[in-house]
């Protein structure tokens, strides 16, 4: 192995574990690039959605969750990373290139990258144990710590906002066709290596849960009277291309805390995708504070909840190739 580059088993072994970080409707939208001394991350543009995507947010902020499972996982195998964000404007897809320095990884690191094979999305109903204190607390800090703002949507008020902005994102994209089209075309499969399959889709009359076609996960049986969860809005400054891969290194970093914790958790876009209830989403939660880019449902799942499969995975010489 060399001193200064992980050798080849190693860094296929930490892009195994970077693809399986979450995308919208598992679209897996990267490509990796593998040189002598650096890895390449490029957005692949022509998996990106429009219309359930059409700025394109979405697909960044899945790179950007790739791109945080690449350093978590590589960094268990003994290596830490320094990542040049965007480093050529003349490529606008080349959205990082990542350099490797040997360092012993410490417990936590290797539990955050045990993580990434035990992360699911998670649409069940939570039980209605408390997400405490001092989890959110946690969980904010690490979000922060990639340059982006966290919100614990705590208060009544803001609660029913965003809830509402989920109800309004939801019944527009009912009455939009070619968004249905999109959606039976990325969901409801049984053998696919891409998409949400049927055994992660759950029929829910909760407003957070998107309406996937053919769901076929059986719903939580809780033996509280509710569930309960959290919710963590993140935000960025500004609304620019590496605010939303940022946002989506926060995400994978705050997914697989959790898990870490033994929290269950989904990432959710839906009301952030169309121009009216965004707007609304950051002028009555955010109270135009920021630009809003990922809400995290979080909660306790329910102990008698069957354990979910893992979604699948395009093969690595799809998304993988020399530089």
């Amino acid at each position: 192995m060399s001193h200064t580059h992980p050798d080849a088993d190693t860094l296929r072994s930490a892009l195994q574990l970077a693809v399986r970080a979450p995308s919208v409707h598992n679209t897996q939208p990267w490509q990796w690039r593998v040189g002598e001394q650096t890895v390449h991350l490029y957005a692949d543009p022509a998996r990106r959605l429009p219309h359930t995507d059409p700025d394109g947010r979405d697909l960044l902020i899945s790179c950007g969750a790739a791109l945080h499972h690449l350093c978590a996982g590589v960094r268990a195998f003994g290596w830490t990373t320094r990542v040049h964000r965007l480093p050529n404007p003349a490529e606008p897809d080349h959205l990082a290139a990542v350099e490797f320095r040997p360092e012993p990884p410490t417990p936590e690191a290797i539990r955050l990258a045990q993580a990434i094979e035990r992360r699911r999305s998670d649409r069940r109903r939570y039980t209605s144990w408390e997400v405490t204190g001092s989890h959110i607390a946690e969980l904010v800090e690490v979000g922060q710590s990639h340059g982006v703002l966290v919100r614990n949507v705590g208060g009544d008020y803001e609660r029913a906002r965003l809830l509402r902005a989920f109800e309004r994102a939801a019944q527009d994209h009912a009455r939009d066709f070619e968004y249905g089209a999109e959606l039976h075309q990325w969901s409801g499969r049984h053998a696919a290596a891409q998409g949400v399959p049927a055994h992660s889709a759950v029929i829910s009359t909760d407003p957070t849960v998107r309406r996937f076609a053919d769901p076929g996960l059986p719903q939580a049986v809780l033996c509280d009277i509710d569930g309960e969860d959290s919710m963590l809005l993140l935000s960025t400054p500004g609304d620019e291309r590496i605010s939303q891969l940022r946002a989506g290194e926060a995400t994978s970093a705050i997914m697989l805390t959790a898990t870490v914790m033994g929290l269950a958790s989904c990432p959710l876009t839906e009301p952030l995708e169309i121009t009216a209830t965004r707007a609304a989403v950051r002028s009555e939660v955010l109270h135009d504070s920021g630009f809003p880019q990922m809400i995290i449902r979080l909660g306790w799942a329910a102990q008698s909840a069957d354990p979910l499969p893992a979604t699948p995975r395009r093969p690595m010489d799809q998304v993988i190739r020399p530089l």
